[in-house]
């Protein structure tokens, strides 16, 4: 496979986990309550001009004007826009592109994409081991796609979230639909797209004229896998109607039977203007959930990793909340990336987040190419990867 080398700015990965050290006997067993500062252990950063070697042109369906120094249209596809990751356990992470340009509109051109990363920290790079693009050669989706050769592009379907199975295939989360779908460990879809019963965006195929209960592109943000594989819990990143304002549907949903068990749960945004980034299983009843709001830069005012808990032991009818990273207030006391002692993680779109140890989790950020301009305005985003170092222990069983 080709390789792209990348310049990042941090230790080792290993390295900067390690330097952490382990909790005391007393932090460990503390319960946990937000009051504690977490800790920047690792920062790495994506060039936002990073293309995929020999790949097709993209971008003309958003203009020939400059965007944030950069002007569309674009000889290749650009690695970017990471709403999901996955961690492989042998050092790499496969990374989701999403829907290309920011709508079904504009984003015919854009190949959907899982690419392969590999972060070296000690040698200050990371390579771009390759991918592979999503297709549907065997017909498995009903209605027209935008290829006659079936490539699956960002006007077919908005791709938002990743788990992976232990039999290598993945389950990817669509907002468009919304939509679960299969792909083999090279991407093929494997079977018929599965809706969710009751709800359908606007960009739904299946409409047929109904109304849609969701807003657009509001589907499944964030979709967590259980840790034996059974089940997954896709999350809505918007309210469905008739939903009080700012709750959030999180299903269950049997892998094994390809069906809805019928379980669902609530998560309650800070505030109805807030959405959610990802989702990722800590054990049986508890997820850790990116919450953000809609801003970026000096502008940003909430970007948090919640440890969100289904037992509901409030009894006010939505998952519990507990504060696990302020990621606009991270200690950064070796002043990584080249940043002060507080390192602000200040993008539009935060949509990953991955658990590496017990305290430890890694978060990139979505940089809406060429669009959003968080770290420096009229620059376009990098893809920034950053490790986190939580005050108190997951304690993941």
């Amino acid at each position: 496979m080709k390789r792209i080398s990348l310049a990042v700015g941090a230790a080792a990965l290993a390295a900067s986990i390690a330097a952490t050290g382990p909790a005391s006997s007393a932090t460990a067993a503390a319960t946990p309550d937000g009051a504690a500062r977490a800790t920047l252990t690792g920062f790495a950063s994506l060039p936002a001009q990073t293309f995929v070697p020999g790949s097709e042109p993209s971008g003309s369906q958003i203009g020939t004007a400059p965007i944030n120094g950069v002007t569309p249209p674009f000889s290749g596809q650009p690695v970017q826009g990471f709403s999901g990751i996955v961690r492989r356990g042998d050092g790499t992470f496969d990374v989701l592109s999403d829907n290309g340009y920011g709508n079904k509109a504009n984003s015919a051109d854009f190949l959907l994409r899982v690419h392969r990363v590999k972060p070296d920290f000690r040698a200050g790079t990371v390579d771009v081991l390759g991918g592979f693009n999503l297709s549907d050669p065997q017909g498995r989706v009903s209605w027209p796609l935008t290829r006659a050769d079936r490539k699956l592009t960002g006007a077919d379907f908005d791709v938002e979230s990743i788990v992976r199975a232990d039999d290598g295939t993945y389950w990817i989360g669509d907002e468009f639909g919304p939509f679960l779908l299969h792909f083999s460990a090279r991407g093929t879809l494997l079977e018929a797209p599965i809706e969710l019963p009751g709800v359908k965006a606007p960009e739904n195929p299946t409409l047929n004229g109904a109304a849609p209960n969701l807003a657009g592109s509001k589907g499944f943000e964030g979709m967590a896998r259980s840790a034996d594989g059974r089940w997954l819990y896709p999350l809505l990143e918007g309210t469905v109607n008739g939903d009080p304002a700012g709750t959030l549907r999180m299903n269950e949903f049997d892998v094994r039977k390809r069906a809805y068990t019928g379980k669902r749960w609530t998560y309650k945004l800070d505030s109805p203007a807030n959405a959610i980034g990802d989702a990722i299983a800590v054990d049986r009843h508890r997820f850790l959930i990116i919450e953000r709001d809609n801003n970026q830069g000096d502008a940003a005012a909430l970007k948090r990793v919640y440890l969100a808990d289904t037992r509901d032991r409030d009894h006010d009818g939505a998952m519990d909340k507990t504060l696990a990273a302020d990621l606009l207030d991270l200690a950064n006391p070796k002043g990584l990336g080249g940043f002060g002692e507080t390192f602000r993680f200040p993008f539009q779109t935060i949509e990953d987040v991955v658990i590496l140890d017990d305290r430890t989790l890694g978060i990139l950020n979505d940089n809406n190419f060429p669009f959003s301009s968080g770290r420096t305005p009229g620059r376009p985003d990098n893809n920034e990867f950053i490790t986190v170092r939580l005050p108190w222990r997951l304690h993941t069983r």
